[in-house]
């Protein structure tokens, strides 16, 4: 068991990517403005993480104070579980620390710990007052230890490595816990993820709809694309596009409604040329609905089946429109399913694949 955990948890550090302070507070801002105690009296896990490069510990323990957590967790693999690493230097939290053994370093996790007994009254908190200690392995969050950490957290949130999303997310909803991740939009199509998104028991966070992420990187990472570089504090980094926040904490924009024109409007006025210049909106080959290729042009007055892209769910209000299905593994009703054609994991239309599509339709209770 112990080498397989190990092994798992060197394929987690191949995509070891370490997300931008700004990126995070921005996100965690959003949730904060919605509910400004969403985080009050509770215990946050952030697995997979370390505070020395991480900056998910940094942020909350330098606001734990100001957002009233109860307790704040942290977990990072071991040395040896990350690949190419063959040298180590003491971190800061290590350095004069009689708890410190190389040895251990190199084949057991550590977990890190600030709860509100650990802090003076008045006083400032931030990293320094986190306490360390080695786990009894490797730091894989599938490990017994990490997973009794996460039974006791309240909400778990990280940056997981994206080669195992659909385990990680598992590993959550195994549990049952209010969660805050990131992952590539097209986790949007794992069979993992859909039903879940499906049922409104996840959804995007707010603050990323669109571009691409910029993302620090250890050393032994090698910086190939013209996108990656080092930044002015001589930090490695490379840019990641279609990344997006997968919550089922809420906020306020997943309730916006979509404005939007009739079918009418849309044949007339619309500013995609594609949509314009068609007598109506196609129809699919396999699926009983019409294609809709832009967000922006949903026909308000439409009562059938439409297919939106993926990018929909970035604006996406349950209480305009109800998912029904997902063309990716051919999550689709059977009654949307036209038996003709036998292929139902793609759409088509005129026999030529597109991308794949997200099936909504509108609530008859929204206008």
């Amino acid at each position: 068991m112990a080498n397989e955990n190990l092994s798992r948890a060197k394929i987690a550090r191949a995509d070891e990517f370490y997300t931008q302070w700004a990126d995070i507070e921005r996100e965690v801002r959003a949730y904060i403005d919605f509910n400004p105690d969403v985080f009050r009296d509770k215990t946050i896990l952030c697995p997979c993480d370390d505070p020395d490069w991480s900056n998910f510990t940094k942020l909350f323990a330098l606001l734990f104070s100001e957002y009233g957590i109860k307790k704040l967790i942290s977990t990072s693999y071991a040395v040896e579980s990350k690949p190419g690493k063959t040298d180590y230097e003491k971190s800061l939290l290590e350095i004069n620390d009689p708890r410190f053994d190389e040895a251990k370093t190199r084949v057991r996790g550590k977990l890190f710990v600030l709860e509100r007994s650990d802090v003076d009254g008045g006083a400032k908190v931030d990293i320094d007052h986190l306490r360390w200690e080695y786990l009894g392995g490797d730091g894989d969050f599938k490990s017994s230890g990490v997973c009794a950490l996460r039974d006791e957290a309240d909400i778990i949130i990280t940056n997981p490595p994206f080669s195992l999303f659909r385990e990680f997310l598992a590993w959550i909803v195994e549990a049952d816990k209010q969660f805050l991740i990131i992952g590539n939009i097209n986790a949007i199509t794992y069979k993992e993820t859909f039903p879940l998104i499906k049922g409104n028991k996840a959804w995007l966070g707010p603050s990323i709809s669109g571009g691409d992420r910029k993302f620090n990187v250890p050393d032994n990472v090698p910086l190939e694309a013209a996108s990656c570089g080092i930044d002015e504090d001589g930090k490695r980094y490379i840019r990641v596009k279609g990344v997006r926040w997968y919550t089922n904490l809420d906020h306020g924009r997943r309730h916006e409604p979509l404005r939007l024109m009739t079918m009418a409007d849309n044949l007339k006025f619309s500013k995609h040329k594609e949509i314009r210049d068609k007598s109506g909106y196609e129809r699919y080959d396999n699926y009983d609905a019409i294609e809709v290729p832009y967000t922006d042009a949903i026909p308000s007055d439409y009562d059938g089946v439409m297919g939106v892209p993926i990018s929909f769910l970035d604006k996406y209000c349950p209480e305009q429109f109800e998912i029904v299905g997902m063309s990716a593994n051919g999550i689709v009703p059977d009654n949307v399913k036209l038996p003709h054609f036998k292929r139902h994991n793609e759409p088509y239309i005129d026999g030529k694949k597109i991308y794949q599509r997200v099936m909504i339709i509108k609530r008859s209770m929204c206008i």
